[in-house]
């Protein structure tokens, strides 16, 4: 019995489309600016509104400091950019749903390599400290707490560091998920600091 062909996941898809077309998303719009962010997998540290046509890299190359791979978690574009459009172009004409990344990071890296330079373009790629400042190899020492001097010092520089470079942290889901948030960790400090309503409603009670 053959088995059944896997459902197209179109999320990305969905979101490109909103974006393109000025409409409300994930966060918030205006009328000359759309922006989509994954809510499941980003905290959010600090207000986005002073970026505008940006795209982060999720990493870049040591020797040449260019990006070597961008990610869509996070997206801040006027409606209709062209580089919208060649998104939902790209997703249209490749679409795979069996490989992992292909339409999400794999698609955006594809495009943004072929575009750049082209009359009409115009964005900015992010560095990696902005959304991703930690690898997704390594997400999981944002949520253990210090077992020793060393790792005390190691995770108050780290978090000092995310705090005045990064605008949110991507937690990296599929590596993050079933891992508890252990209190003094670094997640744990940024929720507790950036919990403005729960702290405002906690202190009304």
């Amino acid at each position: 019995m053959a088995s059944r062909p896997k459902q197209p996941h179109l999320s990305h898809q969905q979101t490109l489309k909103t974006l393109h077309l000025g409409a409300k998303t994930k966060g918030f719009s205006s009328k000359i600016k759309g922006f989509f962010q994954n809510s499941k997998y980003v905290i959010v540290l600090k207000s986005l509104d002073n970026l505008r046509n940006a795209i982060d890299a999720q990493s870049i190359d040591i020797e040449t400091k260019n990006w070597s791979r961008l990610n869509n978690a996070v997206l801040i574009f006027d409606k209709q950019h062209p580089l919208l459009f060649e998104f939902i172009q790209e997703f249209a004409l490749t679409f795979d749903g069996n490989k992992w990344g292909h339409n999400g990071p794999y698609l955006v890296s594809r495009v943004v390599a072929r575009v750049t330079g082209r009359p009409g373009f115009n964005f900015t790629v992010m560095p990696p400290s902005a959304f991703y400042p930690v690898d997704w190899s390594r997400i999981q020492t944002l949520f253990r707490e210090p077992n020793d001097r060393i790792h005390l010092d190691w995770l108050c520089r780290k978090l000092e560091k995310i705090c005045g470079e990064s605008y949110a942290v991507h937690l990296w889901n599929r590596q993050s998920r079933e891992v508890g948030v252990q209190e003094g960790s670094i997640v744990h400090h940024i929720i507790s600091d950036c919990s403005i309503f729960c702290n405002s409603s906690r202190s009304s009670l």
